[in-house]
């Protein structure tokens, strides 16, 4: 996964886009990546907050066999290094 983050305190509330390039597989596979990865931000956004600004989360051909509570911790180490900077 990889996530690309544009960080603006001027708007009032966060933006997420989530894309899956072909590489990854068909589109069954490809949507259910991208369901695994919305799920997981939910989750993380839930319990730590997100920050405002724009989000992208690509996801990778590991990110539909990565364990779950895994990737919703690369999720978090990604966000928080993002607020450090």
């Amino acid at each position: 996964m990889v996530v690309q983050i544009l960080q603006d305190d001027t708007q009032p509330e966060s933006r997420v886009g989530f894309t899956v390039t072909k590489k990854v597989g068909n589109s069954v596979i490809r949507n259910r990546t991208k369901r695994r990865l919305r799920e997981a931000l939910r989750l993380v956004a839930r319990e730590d907050g997100l920050p405002t600004g724009d989000f992208v989360l690509i996801g990778r051909d590991g990110t539909r066999r990565r364990d779950f509570s895994l990737l919703q911790e690369d999720l978090r180490k990604a966000l928080r290094k993002s607020a450090e900077k």
